[in-house]
């Protein structure tokens, strides 16, 4: 199977995920490319890849919520390399799922806006591969609710980079990913946010993923890493109510990665967790499941017969 792959987009959601004093915001999922090579261009073809988050917070069971990301992603690796670099385009539509653990609490499940995005990748030779990112979340087909979210109100728009190496069997990869809105949020409908909490303006914020995995024969294994931080701590978080902040909220985590490589398809699993989180963050443990498959790829053709050789004499 292929060592190198792209993976772009999904919605990251928290319980805490909200602008209130000092939490995290971010649409992109922390830590949801570790273990992909996205720094390296894929070869020509359709590819799916399916990674599932389930995040626990720390925390009485009266007030934590755990929550889960499933993130189907479809890349297709064009045959176009303009300047060298091969264009890749991805669609990814995200579905959240939370789990109260009070009593009598609710569970609920949203989709929510479908990430549209390409990539340009360039083999540098040596094993070393960097890609550029760009695309949006359609947050805004929620007509404007946000599912009582105000990160999903409004449309993100993500940008990245990444580097990766890839010989010997390495994935040594590190990855930015920026998000900013174009916020304010609007909270105007029955099934939204109540109105009292009114427009809401969001953080921009970066996260890095960071791998470091070897193969061995069909295994791969190795350590990981990310986390994500808000880049303006003194945005008003809520228009109607200066007193509001949104604090620079943010978290690193660190763990590890196993994979197996079955042939038709790969699989991976990690776990993570928070060692350090700003003022106000709950530390969690975040496990993660990840396939990954080659939908099509070019039949190469088939070289052509050598031609007799005819002497003359």
């Amino acid at each position: 199977m292929m060592k190198n792959w792209l993976a772009a987009g999904a919605i990251a959601l928290t319980a805490g995920m909200t602008t209130t004093v000092a939490q995290a915001q971010t649409t992109t999922v922390p830590g949801e490319q570790v273990g992909l090579a996205v720094g390296a261009p894929l070869p020509e073809g359709i590819y799916a890849i399916n990674t599932f988050t389930y995040r626990s917070p720390d925390g009485p069971n009266a007030t934590a919520v755990d929550t889960a990301v499933n993130i189907p992603i479809l890349v297709w690796a064009t045959p176009y390399v303009p300047f060298g670099g091969r264009l890749e385009f991805v669609v990814a539509p995200p579905t959240v799922f939370t789990f109260s653990r009070a009593a009598g609490g609710r569970d609920t499940s949203i989709n929510v806006g479908t990430f549209v995005g390409a990539i340009w990748a360039f083999d540098l030779g040596g094993n070393i591969g960097v890609s550029l990112l760009g695309g949006s979340y359609l947050n805004e087909l929620n007509a404007g609710r946000g599912g009582g979210l105000n990160i999903l109100a409004s449309n993100t728009y993500r940008v990245g980079g990444a580097i990766s190496y890839t010989g010997d069997g390495w994935n040594l990869t590190a990855n930015l990913t920026y998000n900013f809105y174009d916020s304010p949020s609007r909270f105007d409908g029955r099934n939204g946010i109540p109105g009292f909490f009114g427009p809401v303006q969001i953080s921009d914020a970066f996260n890095l993923d960071l791998t470091a995995t070897k193969k061995f024969g069909k295994f791969e294994i190795g350590a990981i890493g990310y986390g994500t931080v808000n880049l303006d701590p003194n945005l008003l978080a809520f228009v109607n109510d200066p007193t509001s902040r949104i604090g620079r909220g943010g978290r690193f985590a660190l763990g590890g990665l196993i994979g197996y490589d079955f042939g038709p398809f790969s699989v991976q699993a990690y776990v993570a967790r928070d060692v350090v989180t700003s003022a106000g963050v709950r530390e969690s443990t975040d496990g993660w499941f990840r396939i990954i498959a080659p939908l099509y790829t070019p039949v190469a053709a088939a070289a052509p017969a050598p031609a007799p050789l005819v002497r003359k004499y």
